[in-house]
């Protein structure tokens, strides 16, 4: 998921220096979406995985 809000990223800066500025906010937007996704499912996932110590 980082990956691909990387590529986003990415594409939305080279779409902005060659001159495509709606394209370029249409790019950074769905980067900063994919951030945040990213963000909260990583946070899920850290709560969620500590349930204590294993059981022996």
């Amino acid at each position: 998921m980082l990956r691909w809000a990387i590529v986003f990223f990415v594409l939305a800066l080279i779409a902005g220096f060659l001159g495509f500025g709606g394209m370029s906010g249409d790019l950074a937007g769905i980067a900063k979406i994919l951030v945040f996704v990213f963000l909260v499912l990583f946070v899920v996932s850290l709560v969620m995985g500590r349930s204590g110590p294993p059981a022996v």
